[in-house]
């Protein structure tokens, strides 16, 4: 690995429950405010789980050069090459006019992808016959074609790929995106998630696990990290992309530099199809490894953006990771759940809360854990409780946990 190439994060795009566009999405998260209610985009009325965080007035075809291209593509791919969009805009990429689109990449994954298609298309084959299927239906329902979708709406030529790891997935492509760019395989590569799974097959199967929250009286209060009452996470949809490219590039056009991203770990618990290790012990390896790759001590870190899901286990077990990975400073580091107020992005989850970190590195505040009125006894950090802080933020970290024991952490740094 090239270590002397250092990546900076040079654009930022999002589509989420609570704005389509950064600046929405982040003053959304300042101010505390939820983007969760009741489902909206089908019947729910015969499920256990009638709420979720559902993005809102959002146009399909907003990403796309041609419309008719948006029609044969899956919801999640369409928040995916929208916020994609944007991140390349901010980046100052969208004219190729001298750039190198070998050298320029794409890592966009999906937790699970076109379930909305699979759904309506089971349907239509069920009552029609296999005769009927759409021509696009497997490009439409694989997870790696938004990752596809958006290298070819830019030109964009260099490594392509999408990783697929449940919650950790955005997550862990920006990270492998960063080691593709430390390896000196791509100059730039766009990264981050999308997900689009609030569909019957979606919601009832995370509602069989019971894994998200019955609280339907109350959705804006139904995400509750570390709150004594909280019942499972709220599902969300959306996208987040950033732009990662190495300094140097970044430089030799004049690009805005956000910050760095300095370091990347990742681990498995090896444990449980759903649970997270009862001890903490993969989540803190996670940490602890991107820290060491960053080269930044525990005193220099000023913020967690914690995945902080609101599940009855999660929330403790990843309380108990921080205190692994900080002892004793644990309680004097900040740490909140942008996941009160958008939800569970599940895919998408980990790009959409790095470019929380970012904006707090960038703008000097913290936003909120909202909905924490009844903190849990084991989980006693300082999570920011439902309103905004100042604060100056040099090195911030994001961490992400999957199903199947998928744990990945980035750091990221002021430069």
């Amino acid at each position: 690995m090239s270590s002397d190439r250092r990546v900076v994060v040079t654009g930022l795009g999002a589509i989420t429950p609570v704005g389509n566009d950064v600046n929405s999405y982040w003053d959304a998260l300042v101010a505390g405010r939820s983007g969760a209610g009741p489902i909206t985009g089908f019947d729910a009325s015969a499920f256990d789980c009638r709420i979720a965080a559902e993005v809102k007035g959002f146009e399909p075809a907003s990403g796309f050069k041609n419309p008719k291209d948006a029609r044969r593509a899956d919801r999640y791919t369409q928040l995916a090459v929208a916020a994609a969009k944007q991140a390349v805009a901010d980046a100052a990429l969208a004219d190729p006019t001298g750039l190198d689109l070998d050298r320029i990449g794409v890592m966009i994954g999906s937790g699970i992808g076109g379930l909305i298609t699979l759904e309506t298309q089971h349907s239509i084959y069920l009552e029609k016959g296999p005769g009927r299927l759409s021509p696009f239906l497997i490009p439409m329902l694989i997870s790696n074609i938004a990752s596809g979708i958006v290298g070819m709406e830019h030109g964009f030529r260099g490594p392509n790929l999408a990783v697929v790891t449940a919650c950790a997935t955005s997550a862990q492509c920006i990270g492998e995106g960063w080691r593709i760019i430390r390896d000196g395989d791509a100059d730039v590569i766009v990264a981050g998630g999308s997900e689009a799974a609030i569909c019957p097959m979606g919601i009832g199967g995370f509602a069989a696990m019971r894994a998200v929250s019955f609280r339907n009286d109350d959705p804006q209060a139904a995400s509750r990290p570390w709150d004594k009452g909280r019942d499972g996470f709220l599902m969300g949809e959306g996208a987040g992309m950033v732009v990662i490219e190495t300094l140097e590039h970044a430089k030799k056009r004049g690009a805005k530099i956000y910050c760095e991203l300095a370091g990347y770990g990742l681990s498995a618990d090896a444990y449980h199809l759903s649970a997270p290790d009862p001890e903490g012990a993969g989540a803190a390896k996670a940490m602890a490894s991107a820290l060491k790759r960053a080269a930044v001590n525990l005193d220099e870190v000023g913020y967690i953006n914690a995945h902080g899901t609101s599940t009855p286990l999660g929330d403790i077990c990843e309380t108990l990771a921080i205190k692994r990975v900080f002892g004793e400073r644990a309680k004097g580091v900040a740490v909140s759940s942008s996941k009160s107020m958008i939800g569970h992005l599940l895919g998408a989850a980990g790009a959409v809360e790095a470019i929380a970190c970012v904006k707090t590195i960038e703008t000097g505040v913290i936003h909120p854990t909202i909905n924490l009125a009844d903190p849990d006894p084991q989980c006693d950090l300082d999570y920011v409780p439902n309103v905004a802080r100042q604060a100056r933020v040099d090195v911030a970290l994001s961490n992400s946990f999957g199903f199947g024991g998928h744990n990945s952490c980035l750091v990221l740094k002021r430069i």
